[in-house]
């Protein structure tokens, strides 16, 4: 068994891997203890095969590509923990040499990453977020309360107008025939909430109660429903019901009712209270994320394409899990949108490209500053987890001891070092 480095060019390492003949024979027997039911030859029960009569049927090395899957894995981790490489991404692995009862040699091209020089972050200048707190969002805050405890009344001496809730009967044609899933009585509908088909809530604008009108919508090229997609469509519809949303008058009752508080003016200081604290944590958030992106502009060295394309992959895998909880697939998510999954990859490229580079100044900033986590660190982060949760701390801090704390401290390096650029720059 031997590894030796044969090329270090850019980003990538070139390492070659020699796997001794003993562990290769061994992989065979493996791969044919694993396969031998497979093979039928006359003569012979199914599974019974000895290992030399299905070589001479099927080739020598007919299970060769089984063998060298069981042993790339073991002997590929073994090379880069021997030879100190710590990948940033999958290898480009070569089998360049497999024969029974030889060595097994292959190589394999590992994307690292690029070696570069940080200076410059101490002191570095960055806009200062002011976390203010303005009446227009006071009253925004309001708004919204208001909206919540709103009514909906019927208007019977009006038409229709942008905002109403109409309630609907309609049945859907392409041509002469209705079609599947296009009729509905007493639908609710809200104008403007762009929940149906573009153009269908608009026509219905200026129409009266008892009204039946004539909605005319082409359906989206990209459609959940085949049948339709493209297709011109007439819906026709009753109008049922108007109904506008009448606000509560903004008055001390209307403080009664939304909060523990008697008049309005409290009311509007306890809001103006809650936002200044919510405000002062989002900035805080925008005021770390700003000093980020100051400090990895400070990187100048390219970086490798491998790295971006891992970053990608794992934004991929993140959004399809948050779309599984909305009930959807990626590939639903896809052909709704009308785009493809490799448009869908290249629109998260800037975002990879960001933060494999923050990635990049955390980890450089944190070695060059001898960033560490202490014990009491790592106390005061389960304790807060224990309250966060409202759990017992002996369980939280069972479930982080499992890995030795590794996780928890990796976090925690991660954010003293965002801390450390925070607290070094200069907010103009």
């Amino acid at each position: 068994m031997s590894y030796e480095i044969l090329k270090k060019e850019n980003s990538e390492v070139t390492i070659k891997v020699t796997v001794p003949a003993e562990a290769f024979e061994k992989a065979v027997l493996a791969a044919y203890n694993k396969n031998k039911g497979k093979f039928n030859v006359p003569g012979f029960r199914k599974g019974k095969v000895p290992k030399s009569i299905i070589e001479k049927q099927y080739g020598e090395g007919v299970f060769f590509e089984d063998a060298v899957n069981l042993l790339l894995p073991e002997y590929y981790e073994k090379a880069l923990d021997a030879l100190s490489i710590e990948p940033v991404a999958r290898p480009d692995i070569d089998i360049t040499e497999v024969e029974a009862k030889k060595d097994l040699v292959f190589t394999a091209v590992v994307t690292v990453a690029p070696e570069f020089v940080l200076e410059g972050y101490k002191g570095i200048e960055v806009e200062k977020i002011n976390a203010e707190v303005t009446d227009e969002m006071i009253d925004a805050e309001i708004d919204k309360t208001r909206n919540m405890n709103a009514r909906l009344v019927s208007v019977s001496d009006r038409a229709v107008q942008d905002g109403d809730t109409v309630i609907i009967d309609y049945k859907g044609f392409v041509g002469e025939d209705q079609f599947q899933g296009g009729t509905a009585e007493n639908q609710e509908l809200v104008i403007g909430s762009g929940k149906f088909i573009p153009g269908f809530e608009e026509q219905l604008v200026g129409a009266n109660v008892g009204d039946h009108v004539h909605v005319n919508v082409t359906f989206p090229e990209v459609y959940h429903s085949e049948e339709l997609a493209g297709k011109d469509a007439v819906f026709h519809v009753s109008v049922n019901d108007i109904k506008f949303k009448e606000l509560p008058v903004l008055d001390d009752e209307f403080a009664k009712d939304v909060s523990e508080f008697d008049t309005l003016d409290a009311y509007k200081a306890s809001l103006k209270a809650d936002l200044e604290v919510s405000a002062a944590e989002s900035a805080k958030a925008a005021q770390r994320d700003k000093v980020i992106d100051k400090v990895t502009e400070l990187i100048t060295v390219e970086i490798p394409e491998k790295m971006i394309e891992a970053e990608i992959d794992g934004m991929v895998r993140e959004f399809d899990q948050q779309l599984k909880y909305q009930g959807l697939s990626l590939d639903q998510y896809v052909q709704f949108t009308g785009g493809s999954f490799d448009a869908l990859k290249e629109q998260m490229k800037p975002d990879a490209l960001a933060r494999v580079k923050t990635s990049l100044v955390i980890e450089k900033v944190m070695n060059q500053e001898n960033i560490e986590v202490t014990e009491e660190d790592i106390e005061a982060e389960l304790q807060k987890i224990a309250e966060l949760q409202k759990r017992e701390l002996e369980e939280i801090r069972k479930i982080f001891s499992q890995d030795n704390y590794d996780y928890l401290k990796s976090n925690l390096k991660s954010r003293k070092t965002v801390d450390f650029l925070v607290d070094n720059a200069k907010l103009v």
